[in-house]
Parts: C-alpha cells; structure tokens; sequence
C-alpha cells in the first residue's frame, strides 16, 4: 500500500508543480507586457532618421487635413511627426522636437486624385490587353511617402490592361511573310492550334497566310496570352 500511494502522489507533485511553472508564466507575461510600447506602424520602416522634422514625408506625419478646401487650391496644414518617427529640430534631436508642430503647404485633393507619378500600383499580367473594348482591372495603389494628401494614402484603382510578354511585332511580321504557309508566325505567337491546322493545310493554299500577314500588319492579331507587341 505504502508503494502505492508513493506512486499516486509522485504523478500529484509533478503536476502542482508543473501547474504554478504556467501560473507564473502567466504573469510574468502580463507584468512585462503592459510595460511595452504599442505596436509600431510597419509603413514608417521607410522613414528617414536624423532628418528635419518639416522635411519628413505624408507617410511620417500626422497633419490636421481643411476637408473643407477648395480641390486643386495651395493651403498650409499643420503637422507633427508621427510616434517612433526620430527627426531633428535645427539639427539637434530631443523629445521635443517630436511634440513641435510646423505647417507645410499642399494641394488641396484626396490621394486618389493624385497624379499617375505621384502614387505607384501593383501591376497585373493576368488580362487581356488586345480586348475590343479595351480590358481595365482593379488593382491598390499607394501615394509616395514625400506627397501630402487628404484621405488614406492607399486606394483602389481601374488601370487599361496594358502588359507585354516580350513578343515583337516585327518577327511576327517577318515570320508570316516567310513562313506563314508553315504555320510559324501562330507558333511564335502561341496560337498552337491554329498554328498546326496551317502547317497541315499549307497556309490554306495561300489564302490563310495572306490573311495572317493583312491581320499581323494591322496589330489585329496578338500574342495568344493576351499582351501587346513591343
């Protein structure tokens, strides 16, 4: 009996211990966590440190927007840099000088109105962009960290489907002229289907080939993925 109850509480004495080892754990990690600074804002990973802090861009400062404004008129805002932004002051860094507020002049407009070279996209590869009408897409654009603007510098906007996959015009053309009864211009252009039905009807008898070289030289016959001639 006594080898028994031995048993029984060994198994006992690890699990109370193994039961505070996690209470303590607990805590430490409350205690310690409420001491640490909030999360920080990954989009200021491009801001500049050491720099002035009126020379900091839209993307490191937080300023008080008119939303009243007239679109397309100059008006000054007033701006601090954002938290865990390290800019200086007449050249000298202090807590201060992120708790100084300074005005900057702007265009008054949101950031969705901002110019093609004001803001860069995330371009697609995935449309067509011989469609008859011409094909758009979706994609999200952000503004450049330098460009002051009203809104959320990140938008959604309708680009013209407008890619190329490297295929040139102008081997195309000489291809279809050469050897377009053999089915090689569809080939190159990735047209494989039609490509094997010129080979074994030899260009149609000349007439499919003409027809080729007519629609390769008026840019109305493309590359099979979609995308435009360089």
């Amino acid at each position: 009996m006594k080898i028994l109850s031995a048993r029984v509480q060994i198994p006992c004495f690890v699990f109370f211990v193994l039961f505070l080892w996690g209470v303590n754990l607990v805590l430490s990690d409350r205690l310690t966590g409420s001491s640490q600074p909030g999360p920080i804002d990954y989009a200021l990973k491009d801001c500049p440190t050491g720099v002035e802090c009126s020379k900091l861009g839209g993307a490191c400062l937080n300023c008080s927007f008119n939303k009243t404004c007239v679109y397309g008129s100059k008006i000054n805002v007033t701006c601090r840099p954002k938290q865990h932004v390290n800019c200086t002051t007449d050249g000298v860094y202090s807590e201060k000088s992120l708790q100084n507020s300074f005005e900057r002049e702007l265009i008054c407009r949101y950031c969705y109105q901002t110019e093609h070279w004001e803001h860069t996209c995330v371009y697609k590869a995935n449309c067509n962009s011989v469609a008859s009408p011409r094909a758009f897409y979706k994609t999200n654009c952000s503004v450049k960290s330098e460009i002051l603007c009203l809104g959320n510098r990140t938008f959604e906007k309708k680009l013209p489907c407008n890619w190329t996959g490297g295929y040139r015009w102008t081997t195309a053309l000489a291809l279809s002229i050469t050897l377009g009864g053999f089915g090689a211009d569809r080939f190159y252009l990735g047209h494989w289907q039609e490509g094997i039905g010129k080979l074994f009807s030899f260009g149609g008898l000349g007439v499919w080939t003409l027809i080729d070289v007519i629609l390769i030289a008026l840019h109305y016959l493309g590359p099979a993925d979609g995308s435009l001639y360089i």
